[in-house]
């Protein structure tokens, strides 16, 4: 029997449910209340050590999604800006990352015809990003971000930082022109690239490059707590974009950034109304959900590590929120895409931030720094313009190497085969195929192996002892009464186990002896539809044979599945309820054994016996 739609029920339904997901709209209006004096030099201090790393890596970043650099500083200040007055952890720091940020480039790199429009689909690109981060908070997908397997992002952050630390060769080698002029596609023929581009190695950007490198690694062991990014970088640019602006050999052909101008800050909305939008979306679309995909389970990550320091509760779906908000601002700076940095954030934390608006401070900071850096061009000063390329890449090298955690990989290792398998293949995924595809053959290899092990319950054949209490029968005892079988059926029922389950219960049904099955179903949980449908063709099967099937300690859940879905009154077909016979026995906490005991009466009823002596153990003392 098909149960009566009803689209009333079905809309109230739908209503409660967005009801129970409601986010909080606002949730700075609670630090804003409660401000005080003390908090605010806090969290200033806390903002100034973390600007001093946000707009290095602003620019460190830009520079691995081969954007311009504005692209990276505007994200950097928007996302700082806009990300707390959303965000459910109050150390949450949001801007580019390394991950995204190599996803962006793979993704152009990869399509030739779209990267000469690289700049101007960004911005509708961050958008898509955006809004899928705002729809997915609502319907609090990020509650599913702790079924991907953390092995999955240990995979992927090493293998884009071997691919961050490839592509970047070519500007601490001085061949980015000829490199780019193979047109490489992929990890291979990006090696091959530059081995074939060795000729031309340029000494000026190589010793730039090795200076820099060799200075951000000791600065980094001798004072861990600098901002060695910033230090570095000023000191470099300082000497040697001086010695590129005096043509002083060998340096004078080091190519170096270009500066932007006040009117690259001035926001504006992505154009949607130009010709060939909705082309442009759908091509747009597949590396939209990977990086909107990636920036949250990157914040999730990253929101709960810093709670587990901070003793705060992470809330995903709040800080997913935040990140779809953040997106969507960026994209309308004129940013690249936001993602919570943990590098940033455990900084922030580490400095000692008290409220959200240490993130707020420190994106005003960026800010006002931009605009200082668009101003003085106009005054002789392009600071910028003595940043060289090859100093840049040694310091995103130095930042990829810190991405490999060999701790992590090793644990991941280790562990299991599964999370072995899940690494390795989405490492070699991410170095043979495009970003945007790899960050998904690892999520798909994860939830694979997940539903392998998920989707194998446990079946074990019972008997009633002596004294009436229910246990697992040996394998050389005998069935006490061979015509009745009690199965017990424990874990998931989901589609992924209802063929496994149908299997092996039909090897308990093949006995030729065997007129009664009573599965009980106390521990079976999730049964689906394709669960449903193979417990009712088992059903059908034996009473084509003349035997039957009982249930017994079915859950209030099982109870509610089998009757929505009309196979309840395919399980009570021949018993009259009017006579008070049923073929379904609902479990009793107070005493589990009941319903079984019930079941056996039931049997004995169908085989013909005019008594049922069912004896069952039961102390009232226990609950």
């Amino acid at each position: 029997m098909i149960p009566h739609f009803q689209p009333r029920r079905i809309l109230r339904n739908l209503v409660a449910f967005f009801r129970s997901g409601q986010l909080d709209p606002l949730p700075i209006r609670h630090t804003v209340r409660k401000y005080s004096r003390e908090k605010f030099r806090a969290d200033g201090k806390a903002a100034l050590n973390v600007s001093l790393l946000d707009i290095p890596q602003g620019i460190a970043y830009a520079a691995i999604a081969e954007l311009p650099i504005v692209f990276g500083i505007a994200c950097s200040a928007t996302a700082s800006i806009i990300a707390p007055l959303f965000a459910g952890s109050r150390h949450t720091i949001l801007g580019p990352t390394n991950a995204t940020a190599f996803m962006l480039f793979g993704f152009f790199a990869v399509e030739p015809a779209l990267a000469a429009r690289e700049t101007q689909l960004v911005p509708l690109l961050v958008m898509m990003v955006g809004i899928l981060c705002l729809i997915g908070s609502i319907l609090r997908i990020a509650d599913l971000l702790q079924y991907i397997s953390r092995s999955v992002l240990v995979g992927y952050v090493s293998g884009a930082a071997v691919l961050i630390m490839t592509n970047q060769l070519k500007h601490l080698l001085g061949v980015a022109h000829e490199v780019d002029e193979l047109r490489p596609r992929s990890f291979a023929s990006l090696v091959e690239a530059l081995a074939r581009s060795l000729h031309a190695v340029d000494w000026g950007p190589l010793i730039i490059g090795t200076v820099t490198f060799a200075l951000f690694l000791g600065l980094k062991r001798w004072k861990p707590r600098w901002p060695n990014l910033a230090l570095v970088l000023v000191l470099v640019s300082a000497v040697f974009g001086t010695l590129i602006l005096r043509g002083v050999e060998p340096f004078a052909s080091a190519a170096r950034f270009s500066t932007f101008s006040p009117q690259d800050l001035i926001p504006s909305f992505p154009s949607l109304a130009r010709a060939g939008i909705f082309e442009d979306i759908s091509m747009l679309l597949g590396v939209a959900l990977a990086i909107a995909f990636l920036a949250c389970l990157e914040n999730s990550l990253m929101a709960k590590t810093i709670a587990s320091r901070s003793g705060d509760r992470a809330d995903v779906n709040q800080d997913m929120f935040a990140v779809g908000a953040a997106n969507v601002a960026s994209a309308i700076a004129g940013g690249m895409p936001a993602s919570g940095s943990l590098l940033r954030s455990s900084l922030n934390f580490s400095s000692g931030a008290r409220t959200r608006m240490s993130s707020v401070y420190s994106g005003t900071l960026v800010l006002s720094t931009a605009l200082l850096i668009a101003w003085l061009p106009k005054f002789g000063i392009d600071l910028i313009g003595h940043v060289p390329k090859a100093a840049l890449a040694a310091l995103v090298i130095g930042i990829a190497l810190a991405l490999i955690n060999r701790h992590n990989i090793r644990v991941c290792l280790r562990s299991t085969p599964d999370d072995a398998a899940v690494l390795v293949i989405t490492f070699i995924a991410t170095l043979i195929a495009p970003l945007h595809v790899a960050i998904f053959i690892g999520v798909a290899i994860s939830i694979t192996l997940f539903l392998r092990k998920a989707s194998r319950p446990h079946l074990v054949e019972y008997e009633f002892s002596d004294a009436g209490e229910l246990r697992q029968m040996g394998e050389k005892r005998q069935r006490p009464n061979p015509a009745i079988s009690i199965v017990h059926v424990e874990g998931d029922l989901f589609f992924g186990a209802a063929e496994l389950f149908r299997t092996q219960i039909q090897r308990t049904a093949a006995d030729p002896s065997l007129s009664i099955l009573i599965l009980r179903l106390k521990n079976a949980r999730h049964l689906d539809a394709t669960s449903v449908l193979a417990l009712e063709d088992l059903i059908k099967f034996m009473r084509a044979n003349e035997r039957h099937v009982l249930i017994s300690g079915a859950t209030r859940d099982v109870y509610r599945v089998l009757k929505n879905s009309g196979v309840l009154t395919t399980i009570q077909q021949g018993a009259d309820r009017r006579k008070g016979e049923s073929n379904l026995f609902l479990n009793r906490p107070s005493n589990p054994n009941l319903s079984t005991r019930d079941a056996l009466k039931r049997a004995q009823q169908l085989l013909g016996g005019a008594k049922a002596e069912v004896r069952i153990f039961y102390d009232p003392t226990k609950k």
